[in-house]
């Protein structure tokens, strides 16, 4: 029996000019190069220029995503746009993107999972091409984290950069097994329980304020001075569990395994993240995609930025396995499962 398939028809990606690396950051804040890269991997992130807001990276990384799939905006029916951190309060910044590509027709708006965000976005739209609702999307993870970031605390500070990325979903009609193209299976979760371990301490109807992100493990140590590694303990114990879990979810819907995966796409939080839910995989660890060292944890932007440095650069080629997964504040969480 036929059925609907989201394929992804092209990739796009756009981080600011400016970077800020671990040197830079060792002048304003009691760290050390050798310390981050130690402790997540990192070694520089891009930092968005005064002038630039969320749509202007998310146009940026649509308009590469378009040019590769080889398609006009006026082809595309609809936007998602996954952002933690919008141009404005309302209106979303989805809709901001359509006028600013020149898009009229169709609908858009915004998902907020913070660093789940793409995969929730990615679901979405793959569940409104498989109702019939929609042909073409594009699907973009855009943030300016440096906007929310407390630049005098180093357990947070150095975690955290600025990008975009997109992808274009096309439906095309597939068998109905899991030897077809484009998305196989996917999965979201979350658990509200978790709120105090990753959350930004401001709000509209509470302080009125943007606020800061804060980051903490659930036992907060007496002492004045906090090792890194402890504070994101807590959140590294759940990503872990979490992210292999969900992964063997969309396995199991597909009736694979972790040998049938040629590649794994993580959001790119912190590489011990990245090591640890290999090994519980049993998975490759060069198969896993990483750009967090150049970028940073770019939240809901970091799977698509990571995707279409993996794309580019040849190593995802016609026919791989990929698998997406994220965990975020929330706690959120989920796996996609697509062939490329």
């Amino acid at each position: 029996m036929s059925v609907i398939r989201s394929v992804v028809t092209g990739t796009g990606s756009y981080l600011p000019e400016k970077i800020l690396t671990n040197s830079d950051l060792e002048k304003t804040v009691d760290t050390s190069d050798e310390w981050i890269i130690e402790r997540t991997g990192i070694k520089r992130r891009h930092i968005a220029a005064e002038d630039e807001v969320t749509s202007d990276l998310a146009v940026k990384a649509a308009t590469r995503a378009l040019e590769s799939a080889r398609m006009d905006a006026v082809d595309i029916d609809l936007i998602v746009v996954a952002t933690s951190t919008a141009d404005q309060t309302f209106p979303s910044t989805a809709t901001t993107v359509q006028r600013k590509l020149g898009i009229t027709k169709g609908a858009a708006f915004d998902v907020q999972a913070v660093c789940s965000g793409f995969v929730y976005a990615l679901t979405t739209a793959d569940n409104f091409i498989k109702a019939g609702q929609a042909k073409n999307v594009l699907v973009i993870g855009a943030e300016i984290f440096s906007r929310i970031l407390d630049w005098e605390d180093r357990t947070t500070c150095v975690l955290f950069g600025d990008g975009a990325g997109a992808v274009v979903l096309t439906a095309q009609e597939g068998s109905g097994e899991n030897t077809d193209q484009g998305m196989l299976a996917s999965r979201i979760h979350s658990d509200g329980r978790y709120n105090e371990l990753l959350y930004v301490d401001g709000g509209v109807s509470s302080t009125g304020t943007i606020g800061h992100l804060r980051m903490k493990g659930r036992e907060v140590f007496r002492h004045a001075v906090v090792n890194l590694a402890s504070v994101v303990g807590e959140v590294f114990r759940h990503a872990v569990v979490n992210l292999a879990s969900v992964v063997g979810e969309v396995l199991e819907d597909c009736d694979m395994t972790s040998s049938d995966v040629d590649w794994i796409v993580p959001h790119q939080a912190n590489k011990r993240i990245l090591d640890g839910t290999a090994r519980k995989l049993k998975v490759d660890p060069e198969k896993v995609v990483v750009t967090v060292q150049d970028h940073a944890n770019t939240s809901a932007a970091s799977i698509p930025l990571a995707l279409d440095v993996a794309v580019k650069d040849g190593r995802i080629g016609k026919g791989d396995i990929l698998i997406l997964e994220a965990m975020g504040g929330g706690f959120t969480w989920g796996a996609c499962l697509l062939r490329w």
